[in-house]
């Protein structure tokens, strides 16, 4: 739409709006919109931030969690055997 409009009709445009909010107004519309890009900027660096400390600590729970088994059955124990995850080593007795 923005590649359609011709030099002269993107400078109407801006002249409407300079007229529509006034020029004591748009500085401190422009600062307030500068203002809310670094709150969202900063807050989604803390989100990232957070879900990746998120995951190493899952990470190290899970190598410390107890093995998981298999059960052929719901209820069989007879047929549960250990499972090794990726990582994990074994030791035999």
């Amino acid at each position: 739409m923005i590649g359609n409009l011709r030099p002269m009709e993107i400078v109407l445009i801006l002249l409407v709006v300079l007229l529509l909010f006034g020029a004591k107004k748009l500085p401190d519309m422009a600062r307030s919109l500068g203002k809310s890009a670094r709150i969202l900027k900063s807050e989604a660096k803390a989100m990232k931030k957070e879900s990746e400390n998120e995951a190493a600590q899952q990470d190290t729970s899970a190598q410390q969690a107890a093995p998981k088994t298999i059960q052929a059955a719901p209820g069989d124990v007879t047929s549960s055997r250990p499972v090794n995850e990726p990582g994990q080593q074994t030791t035999k007795n």
